[in-house]
C-alpha cells in the first residue's frame, strides 16, 4: 500500500494540499441573508464513469458502481489498484477524484477542459498525461480526433475521456486477459493505453493515404472540386501532426522515468517499441503535409495551364470572328457604293440633267463598277478579303 493511501486510512486525519483544505473551508457568512428559495427539482446530470473496478495481484477484485463505493474498497484494499473510467465527467466528480486522491488543481482544471495538447506532467508521485487520439471514419473520409487525460498514481488510473476515440474498453479486457502483465501496477495500465492510441493511428494513416491517392487521381482528371479536398484534408494533418509530434518527446521523457524510477524491463522494452511506433507515424504524417503541399502546387499549376489555354482558346475563337467581321464589313461596303448610286438617279426629279443624256445610264453603271473595284482592291491590299 502507498504512503499517501496508508496515511488515509491513519487516525491522525488525512494529508491534504493547501487547495483541497481551501476547498473545505466554510463559506463566510452573509452578513444580508437572502430569502431562502423553494428547492427547485433539477435535472440529474448523466452518468460519467464509464467503468470502475479494483485489481490486486493482476486480478479484478470488485467492480464498484459509484466513485464513493471505489473509494471505500480501495481503502481495504491493502495492495490495491483502482482503475477509474469517465467520459466528458461533470466538474463535481472531477474534484471529488481530485479530493481523494491528492490531484494537483493544474492538472485537474486540464482535465475539465478538452482541446490540450499532447503532454507529460508529474505532480509529486502522480503522473499526468494528455493524449490526443484519432480514428478514420469512412463514410465521410475525415479523421476524427478525441482526447484522452490520464492521471497516474501509486494505486490508481483514472482516465477522462474527451471524444469517441480511443476505446478504453477493449484496452481494459486486453489487459485483464494479461494478469502477469496488469500486475505490474499502474505503470503497466498506462502503457497499455498508449499502446491503444498509437496502434489506432494505424488506420487513419492507412485511409489518409488512400485519400491521398485518389486525389492525385482527380488532380489529373481535372475535378473542380479537389482544390476544397485538399484543403481540408491538409487542416486534418495539421491536427494529425499535432497529437504525434509532441508524442515523440514525451514518450522519450516517460522512458527516461521508467528507467530512473527503476520500472520493470520488460515494460521499459514494450514502451520503446510504441515510441518506435510513433515516431514511425510522425514521420509519416509530416509526409503527408508534404505530399498534399506538392499536390496543391501542381493542382494550381495545372489549372494555371487549363485557365491559360481556355484564354488562349477564347482569343483564337476572338480572331476568327474578327477576321469574318472584316470580310463582311468590307462587302458591305462594295455593296453600298453602288446602291448609294441607283438611289441618288432613283429619285426621279424634274430637274436631274444625267436623265437626259444619251450617255446617261452607261456612265451610271460604270461609276458603280468603279467604285465597287476600287474599294475591292482596297480591302484586298488590307487583307480585309
Amino acid at each position: 500500500m502507498s504512503e499517501r493511501r496508508a496515511g488515509k486510512n491513519s487516525g491522525n486525519g488525512s494529508r491534504k494540499s493547501v487547495w483541497r483544505r481551501a476547498l473545505n473551508q466554510p463559506p463566510a457568512p452573509d452578513r444580508h441573508p437572502e430569502p431562502r428559495a423553494e428547492p427547485s427539482a433539477a435535472e440529474p446530470e448523466p452518468p460519467s464513469i464509464v467503468q470502475a473496478a479494483l485489481y490486486r495481484d493482476g486480478v479484478r477484485v470488485s467492480s464498484p458502481a459509484t466513485l464513493a463505493d471505489t473509494f471505500r474498497e480501495l481503502r481495504d484494499q491493502p495492495s490495491g489498484m483502482a482503475w477509474i473510467g469517465l467520459a466528458r465527467p461533470p466538474e463535481s466528480e472531477l474534484l471529488s477524484l481530485a479530493e481523494e486522491f491528492d490531484l494537483h488543481p493544474l492538472a485537474v482544471e486540464d482535465a475539465m477542459e478538452a482541446h490540450q495538447r499532447p503532454k507529460l506532467e508529474r505532480y509529486g508521485d502522480t503522473l499526468f498525461v494528455v493524449l490526443r487520439a484519432a480514428r478514420y471514419l469512412d463514410a465521410p473520409e475525415e479523421v476524427d480526433f478525441g482526447e484522452l487525460h490520464v492521471f497516474v498514481g501509486p494505486d490508481f488510473v483514472i482516465t477522462v475521456r474527451h471524444g469517441a476515440a480511443p476505446d478504453l474498453s477493449a484496452v481494459r479486457h486486453r489487459m485483464e486477459q494479461t494478469p502477469a502483465l496488469l500486475k505490474l501496477g499502474p505503470e503497466a495500465v498506462l502503457y497499455a493505453i498508449l499502446d491503444a492510441v498509437v496502434d489506432g493511428y494505424a488506420p487513419v494513416v492507412s485511409g489518409v493515404q488512400n485519400d491521398i491517392d485518389e486525389i492525385e487521381t482527380e488532380v489529373f482528371r481535372g475535378d473542380p472540386e479537389v482544390s476544397r479536398r485538399i484543403y481540408e484534408l491538409s487542416r486534418e494533418m495539421v491536427e494529425f501532426q499535432r497529437a504525434t509530434r509532441p508524442l515523440v518527446s514525451m514518450l522519450h521523457g516517460l522512458m527516461a522515468g521508467f528507467a530512473k524510477y527503476g520500472t520493470d524491463e520488460e515494460l521499459q522494452r514494450y514502451l520503446r517499441d510504441v515510441a518506435d511506433h510513433v515516431t514511425h507515424t510522425s514521420e509519416r504524417v509530416d509526409g503527408f503535409r508534404q505530399a498534399l503541399t506538392d499536390i496543391l502546387t501542381v493542382n494550381a499549376t495545372l489549372v494555371t495551364q487549363q485557365q491559360n489555354a481556355e484564354m488562349r482558346a477564347l482569343a483564337e475563337a476572338g480572331f476568327e470572328q474578327n477576321e469574318e467581321i472584316k470580310k463582311i464589313s468590307a462587302w458591305a461596303a462594295i455593296l453600298f457604293a453602288p446602291t448609294l448610286v441607283g438611289t441618288i438617279y432613283g429619285m426621279n426629279f424634274v430637274h436631274m440633267p444625267e436623265l437626259g443624256w444619251s450617255f446617261g445610264y452607261p456612265l451610271a453603271i460604270g461609276l458603280m463598277g468603279v467604285v465597287c473595284l476600287s474599294l475591292y482592291v482596297i480591302f484586298k491590299r488590307r487583307d480585309w478579303l
